[in-house]
């Protein structure tokens, strides 16, 4: 891919492949489920934020939050990854097994810091939905972004 010669473009390429698979998966996943209104997954994003109200009540407007909320999340756990490259390489020279472990990593920043510190109503712990969730991070978190990258900085070299 020759359009990943610049970090910018690296950065913003597995930015929104990342993002874009990783809420499509929740998307399926919430239809599989049983689920009917799928916007209902960007209003509980920005549930984090604004409080159960965004999810339960809200609009358009929340819709809007949680889309853009779930794209930054997505590009900041790109940019760490993409500056911690060089250094995760060192330890991981396999570009798909270091997406495993960093979708791993990324499951558990979300799940044991980002979502305590939000106003989402915290749920039990169910054994099965943390590992299709840690799965979804992996698959659409994790290898995307650890190919994308690796893909650039081979390049430079």
């Amino acid at each position: 891919m020759k359009f990943l010669n610049s970090p910018l473009k690296t950065i913003v390429t597995a930015g929104l492949v990342a993002g874009t698979l990783d809420i499509s998966a929740a998307i399926i996943q919430y239809l599989i489920r049983g689920g009917k209104h799928p916007q209902i997954i960007f209003k509980y994003i920005a549930g984090a934020v604004f409080g159960s109200d965004a999810y339960t009540t809200g609009g358009t407007g929340m819709i809007i939050c949680g889309f853009l909320f779930h794209y930054a999340i997505a590009f900041i756990f790109t940019i760490l990854f993409f500056f911690l490259y060089p250094a995760f390489v060192k330890v991981i020279k396999n570009a798909v097994a270091l997406g495993v472990v960093y979708g791993l990593i990324v499951w558990t920043i979300m799940n044991l810091l980002v979502v305590p510190m939000t106003k989402i109503p915290s749920h039990p712990f169910d054994v099965q939905r943390s590992i299709i969730e840690a799965l979804i991070l992996v698959f659409c978190i994790g290898i995307p972004i650890s190919l994308i990258t690796s893909k650039y900085y081979r390049g430079r070299s």
